[in-house]
């Protein structure tokens, strides 16, 4: 796909937009309602229904702050609040490519702090699971880069990762672009060697979209198809600050249903920020809004569509899991730590004289 058509399909994200802001804020066009009332107890109803077979959830870092990893923007507490220690000419330097390739450093030491792996999923990643699994989930769009929606059981089918991924990487030399996997990269990061390329000796970047890159041309195609048959919209732990992925709500959704956080402003819908969602105006028809954290959000959601204690236990049964693999890969790594300690001690056997 050409960077042509990637501005092409930019532009019609734009004109969605246009047109529903219109419809919403002058009256024209058709504003079907299919929530019986705007609540989440109305969203809810309508999941049950029937009638709500393509759901399509956009999350961003907000859903992932449960399990450890911080956000980029909350003050105090985000990313980009606390890389000083990097002495950054800026703090989005380090996800800046032009800086990358001058300074990778900096990048790969943060990395090695919030290397996938690590953390484990957070209600939120396994209550979009269940959508899935009760054939619900039409796609999941994300922003994170920490590939929890992949370890919570999402295949690459159901993500559209748009702001890229660890899962793989490539050599940054356009005349070589040799891939590399997961386990390839995470020794690199652990040993804390900045990862070269073994064919052309450049650097090796994990497939996470920098500034200065494009996005994946999956996001642009796919938007394409998943948004005009989109149910019902759930949005989770995303400012809708980035584009171009905040503009994806400007495309046509029946019904949007938002988790804000408590720190977010309530009012940025209303602002005409992230599509110009109206929560409460006499023309809302639409969108929904619940003010809490993402976890008590899907808890409360699930519990109204009657699979809380499903979704507790999901969570309980693949977190013992989780922590049970992670048991074995560390005793499997001191047996072979072992093994190696006990190969170096023995002396070597003296050479037999000829």
């Amino acid at each position: 796909m050409s960077l042509f058509s990637e501005e092409e399909a930019a532009g019609d994200t734009d004109m969605d937009f246009l047109r529903n802001l219109f419809s919403s804020t002058l009256g024209l066009g058709s504003a079907d309602k299919v929530l019986d009332e705007l609540t989440m107890g109305g969203v809810a109803q309508y999941i049950n229904s029937g009638k709500c077979k393509n759901i399509i959830c956009m999350v961003g870092a907000g859903i992932s702050t449960s399990a450890g990893i911080p956000d980029f923007r909350s003050p105090g507490t985000g990313l980009y609040a606390n890389l000083q220690k990097y002495n950054l000419p800026y703090p989005e330097a380090i996800f800046q490519i032009d800086y990358f390739k001058k300074h990778p450093e900096p990048f790969f030491t943060l990395a090695k702090e919030l290397y996938p792996g690590q953390f484990k999923p957070t209600i939120c990643h396994y209550f979009i699971k269940m959508l899935k699994d009760k054939g619900l989930l039409r796609r999941c769009y994300t922003q994170n880069i920490d590939t929890l929606e992949r370890v919570a059981g999402l295949e690459g089918e159901d993500l559209i990762e748009a702001h890229g991924t660890f899962y793989t990487s490539h050599c940054v030399s356009f005349c070589c672009r040799k891939e590399y996997n997961l386990d390839w990269m995470k020794e690199k990061i652990f040993s804390d060697d900045i990862p070269k390329c073994d064919k052309c000796s450049s650097l090796v970047k994990p497939d996470i979209v920098f500034f200065g890159e494009n996005l994946p041309v999956r996001f642009f195609t796919s938007m394409k198809s998943d948004f005009p048959n989109c149910d019902l919209l759930i949005i989770m732990g995303t400012s809708l600050q980035v584009q171009p992925f905040a503009s994806l709500v400007s495309r046509y959704c029946i019904s949007c249903f938002l988790v804000l956080e408590h720190t977010a402003d309530p009012l940025f819908g209303l602002l005409g920020i992230g599509g110009g969602m109206d929560f409460d105006s006499d023309k809302a028809y639409r969108d929904v809004a619940h003010i809490s954290t993402c976890d008590d959000g899907c808890l409360a959601l699930a519990d109204l569509l009657g699979w809380k204690v499903e979704l507790e236990e999901l969570v309980k049964k693949e977190h013992a899991r989780i922590d049970s693999q992670g048991t074995k890969e560390k005793a499997s790594d001191s047996k072979g730590a072992a093994a190696k300690t006990s190969a170096a001690s023995v002396a070597p056997e003296p050479k037999k004289a000829e």
